[in-house]
């Protein structure tokens, strides 16, 4: 198993709505595609309370590359994306690590 992180830099004002299309559109094509997360979280204390964080786990590289690529490129969630963003983006910019448990992790 591998984990992937990703941190997305919400547009000032925008991060109610980005929590709200990830409950009630994202996670849909998720399960559509077979993504699985592992959790969400906003930022308490950091450099950025307009930060919104989550883990994915994926079985192999390859499986992410797949299942991410169609899903980034389904119609549907294209069409999706651009209708919760009538007045811009509501995601300023993101990063993303791919992460490899340690023999000790508690998630494998």
């Amino acid at each position: 198993m591998i984990y992937e992180i990703r941190v997305y830099h919400c547009t000032p004002g925008k991060l109610p709505k980005v929590l709200d299309r990830f409950e009630n559109v994202v996670f849909g094509f998720w399960e559509k595609y077979g993504i699985k997360s592992v959790g969400f979280w906003t930022t308490l204390i950091g450099q950025s309370n307009m930060d919104v964080t989550y883990l994915l786990e994926w079985n192999s590289l390859a499986e992410r590359e797949e299942k991410w690529n169609a899903f980034q490129a389904d119609p549907e969630w294209i069409k999706a994306r651009a209708a919760t963003e009538p007045d811009g983006p509501l995601v300023s910019s993101y990063s993303n690590q791919i992460l490899q448990p340690t023999k000790f992790s508690k998630l494998k």
